[in-house]
């Protein structure tokens, strides 16, 4: 079941009211902002979502509010991985029946499952899940990493579309990208490595920065599938900076401070997570007017 989730993807924040509801009316204007720009691919509910403290029904309404304003123009890759199997196939038939063309399944946490237990992880999600699924190598979260003979062996299922590779290790998304069988799609979970594995040969990344720089992302994307390298680098290293604030905290702390900053979201998480320190936001603050984001 062949699908393309090629160029920039934006891994959605998840608006929240000052009571920490979820914000319907934020989040359409979010995608909106999204669409206008020219993103490629819509990620709501995964990390950067904070999906692990929203209910199931919360995270299905911000797959269908997501469907909704994509109006079948671009992707929407909903995220449904859980470190319980059957879980993660439940929420991933849930997503399709919202309207989701791909479910984005990150590797079992805290499990630590071997080699042969993410294969039957994800084999079994692919095989009950009625659109493409895409697997999520993240290790720095999960505390497991999805080598890459595992990674091929799933690029053989055919309900498997793509891998998100968040291993920050370029060695191993060689192997894959050599390796691969054809229409088997790499990218990149990090924006730092999105220039380096595209030029590599990878199909595209899945973004934090877009939140704030969708446009961007998406010529950084673009340039890259033209073979214009020069172009595409120049963009890299304008947004470094950007990209590895969004980090220097928890994801997604300073990315959802910088929305609010920018006037698009309240600063409001949900515990564990927390607002950044004051030091954090001002850099922020700085980048951003450096980018020209702030009014």
């Amino acid at each position: 079941m062949a699908r393309s989730f090629a160029g920039a993807g934006v891994a959605l924040i998840t608006p929240f009211t000052k009571s920490a509801d979820l914000d319907e009316a934020a989040l359409r204007r979010l995608v909106r902002r999204q669409m206008e720009a020219g993103i490629d691919v819509l990620v709501p509910c995964g990390t950067t979502g904070e999906s692990v403290t929203m209910s199931p029904r919360e995270q299905l309404r911000v797959i269908e509010i997501t469907v909704e304003e994509a109006g079948g123009r671009v992707p929407v890759l909903a995220g449904t991985g859980t470190n319980d199997t059957r879980a993660s196939i439940e929420k991933s038939k849930a997503a399709a029946g919202a309207g989701a063309q791909g479910v984005l399944c990150v590797g079992p946490y805290y499990n630590k499952p071997t080699p042969e237990g993410f294969y039957r992880h994800y084999a079994a999600i692919a095989e009950a899940s009625p659109v493409p699924v895409v697997v999520y190598n993240v290790p720095g979260r999960t505390g497991s990493n999805i080598d890459a003979k595992t990674q091929l062996r799933l690029a053989g299922h055919g309900n498997v579309a793509a891998v998100k590779e968040a291993s920050g290790n370029l060695g191993q998304v060689m192997d894959v990208l050599r390796d691969r069988p054809e229409g088997f799609e790499v990218l990149s979970g990090d924006d730092s490595f999105a220039f380096a594995i595209m030029a590599l040969g990878g199909e595209g990344v899945i973004s934090v920065a877009a939140n704030q720089v969708p446009r961007e992302m998406h010529e950084l994307a673009a340039a890259c599938a033209a073979g214009d390298l020069g172009t595409a680098r120049k963009i890299h290293y304008r947004l470094l900076r950007l990209m590895n604030l969004n980090f220097v905290e928890s994801n997604p702390i300073p990315v959802k401070a910088s929305l609010a900053l920018m006037g698009l979201c309240e600063e409001v998480f949900r515990l564990p997570l927390c607002p950044p320190a004051e030091s954090t936001r001002e850099a922020l603050r700085a980048a951003l007017k450096e980018l020209e984001l702030l009014r």
